[in-house]
């Protein structure tokens, strides 16, 4: 990434504690289990619990705001500003906790499976099981690499070392923070594991622009002719399922770079959502959680240890952990060529949104840089039903520059390399949530099918008369009635009062985007 090495030397670390460095998955495995952080599932996958935080903190996330980040960072409610004095106090906290335990855990590795754009990285762990989650998550160098390497970036993690709010400059007593003049990463107060891959994703998401890759939270796979798929999507959309294809090879499943020679996945492994997980539903991700996965919030049958993954006591964002060589179909390296067709999902909980639609080029830009899902339950803290949100680019939460900066560049490529777009609503039909019925993934399955195999892209369509949404009149293996959403609802008032409402918040959001030229800003819904 042309940059010199990180400041912090693990040799600190080395002279006070017993620092274990890339670890083989067996004695993590081991150490996780006399350290009693997790337990053993029947098919020897770890299982460990996150405490009362079971999913990300967005609102304890900080960027340091220093003479390197003062003009670049899009300073917000996203990136919220830490100053410099308040981060030294913090790292200092963070070292001295480290320092005071026994072991610690150290990964060294890679974000980037080009080697051109990768960016050295190294994740020093206060839990077994957190650096376990890291070699999973991250690309394992081999022997030469790992004797070479430098990292470029450092994650610290302590989960146990809590913020004071009055003295530290946060909002909480968790804090995930970002120095990009220093290379570090702080996270303490937290022991949901997530905050240490999106962490890095954010710090891709900050270099990777600036040397001409589009950072993307998609995942993506390629088909037996060489053509890429991409799906873009917050959590909980379906970008993991739906790009497990056993059809098409995985590049990977949410992170991922658009260069001048093709799509590159970030990471090393998957970290897939498996609430209502079954083999007979998904099972390329239910035969890769194997020995050395991570098992996050998974209830455990206390006598088989069989995980239950319809049990959402602990939380609807259970997640599995585990390294992309689980899964059979892969591209290794995990690097493709440039996508012929872009896929954006979003899990509409009105009800009103078309099952699948394809975009004029402006329709794409207008719906990337809204981003519409709904948030569902169990993906940040506090959110216990689907709530509306919009959120740029599908991934603002992990984007330190303007939404604008990765909307510009992605309508250059689509242009470029005449790359097809649809929207997806893999959410609710027939009604609002709690009134309507979540869309059959057969059903889903069989529109992205059509997407991909091109059959889509001369087929008649129909306008939607609130959206202006060009609708398939027809998809293989889907019943018609289905793909026009208001002919699905019982009330066809109550949908043209919902889809309505819907209509006006997309133009509310929008208007922050002043931007955004006056064919894009058209390109939204009709009604208001």
């Amino acid at each position: 990434m042309n940059m010199t090495a990180n400041s912090i030397e693990t040799h600190e670390f080395e002279t006070n504690n017993k620092l274990h460095t890339n670890l083989s998955v067996p004695l993590l495995v081991e150490k996780i289990l006399s350290r009693e952080e997790g337990v053993l599932t029947a098919t020897g996958a770890v299982q460990a619990t996150t405490g009362k935080y079971t999913g990300r903190s967005p609102k304890d996330r900080f960027i340091v705001r220093d003479d390197v980040s003062e003009n670049i960072v899009d300073w917000g409610a996203v990136n919220q500003p830490l100053d410099e004095v308040s981060f030294e106090k913090l790292y200092q906290k963070v070292i001295n906790h480290l320092k005071s335990k026994n072991e610690l855990f150290s990964f060294k590795g890679f974000a980037g499976a080009d080697e051109k754009f990768r960016l050295p990285v190294e994740v020093i762990n206060e839990y077994a099981w957190h650096n376990l989650f890291a070699r999973q998550l991250f690309i394992i160098p081999d022997k030469t690499e790992l004797h070479n390497h430098k990292s470029e970036f450092t994650v610290l993690s302590a989960p146990t070392c809590t913020a004071n709010p009055e003295e530290d400059g946060t909002n909480s007593e968790t804090f995930i923070v970002i120095s990009f003049k220093k290379r570090i990463v702080l996270i303490g107060g937290t022991e949901y594991a997530g905050e240490i891959k999106k962490s890095i994703f954010s710090v891709m998401n900050y270099l990777l622009p600036r040397q001409n890759v589009l950072s993307m939270h998609c995942s993506a796979n390629v088909g037996e002719e060489g053509d890429v798929a991409l799906f873009f999507g917050l959590s909980g959309t379906g970008k993991t399922t739906l790009s497990a294809d056993p059809y098409r090879k995985l590049i990977g499943d949410d992170e991922h770079g658009w260069s001048p020679n093709g799509v590159f996945n970030i990471e090393g492994g998957c970290y897939a959502k498996c609430v209502d997980l079954s083999q007979e539903k998904e099972p390329q991700i239910y035969d890769a959680i194997r020995f050395g996965s991570v098992l996050e919030n998974v209830v455990l049958d206390d006598n088989s240890r069989e995980p239950d993954y319809s049990d959402t006591s602990l939380t609807e964002n259970t997640r599995a952990a585990y390294p992309l060589e689980n899964i059979d179909n892969i591209v290794k390296p995990s690097v493709a060529g440039h996508p012929n067709t872009i896929i954006f999902l979003t899990a509409d909980a009105s009800g009103t949104l078309p099952p699948i639609s394809k975009l004029t080029k402006e329709q794409a830009m207008y719906h990337f840089l809204s981003g519409y899902t709904s948030k569902l339950a169990g993906t940040e803290r506090g959110i216990t039903e689907p709530e509306a949100t919009f959120s740029a680019c599908f991934g603002s939460p992990f984007l330190p520059l303007s939404p604008d900066k990765y909307a510009q560049m992605l309508g250059e490529k689509i242009d470029q390399y005449n790359a097809n777009v649809f929207l997806v609503n893999t959410g609710w039909t027939g009604g609002p949530y709690g009134v309507g019925s979540r869309m059959k993934l057969s059903y889903t399955r069989a529109m992205i099918h059509a997407a991909l195999e091109g059959e889509l892209n001369t087929i008649e369509t129909i306008q939607d008369d609130i959206f202006g949404l060009n609708i398939p009149a027809h998809v293989p293996g889907v019943p018609d009635e289905v793909l026009i959403p208001r002919n699905t609802w019982a009330d066809k008032d109550a949908y043209d009062k919902t889809a309505q409402n819907l209509a006006r918040e997309f133009h509310q959001n929008f208007e922050k985007f002043t931007n955004a030229s006056e064919n894009i800003k058209q390109a939204g819904p009709i009604h208001k």
